[in-house]
C-alpha cells in the first residue's frame, strides 16, 4: 500500500444532513462512483463511513469522516492505484461533492 490520500470537501448542510445525504446518495448509485469507481462494501461507526472499493481492478479501503462542515475522505490505495491517484481524486472529489448535493 502506498501512503493514504485525503480529500477535504466542504458542506454547509450540517452533520446529520450530510450523513443521510451519503446514505441516500450511496443507495441510489449502487456504489459506483462515476466509470472508475465502485464501493463494494460500506458499514458505519458513528459519523465515519468505512468502505472497501475497486478501482482500475485494484482493491483499497478508505474512510469517509463526516464532520459538521466537510467531509474528510482518506483511502489507501494499492501501489498501482497510488500511481493513478492524480486521476482518481478529481473523481472522488466530484462524486462525494454530487452525493451531497439536493435531488
Amino acid at each position: 500500500m502506498s501512503d493514504p490520500i485525503t480529500v477535504i470537501v466542504g458542506h454547509r448542510l450540517g452533520k446529520a444532513e450530510a450523513v443521510r445525504r451519503i446514505n441516500e446518495g450511496f443507495a441510489r448509485t449502487k456504489g459506483q462512483l462515476g466509470q472508475l469507481i465502485a464501493i463494494e462494501q460500506q458499514t458505519w461507526e458513528g459519523d465515519t463511513l468505512r468502505f472497501h472499493m475497486r478501482a482500475l481492478g485494484q482493491a483499497a479501503a478508505g474512510t469517509i469522516e463526516v464532520l459538521e462542515d466537510a467531509l474528510r475522505i482518506e483511502v489507501s490505495l494499492p501501489w498501482l492505484l497510488g500511481k493513478a491517484a492524480k486521476h482518481l481524486l478529481p473523481i472522488l472529489r466530484k462524486e462525494a461533492t454530487l452525493l451531497l448535493e439536493k435531488k
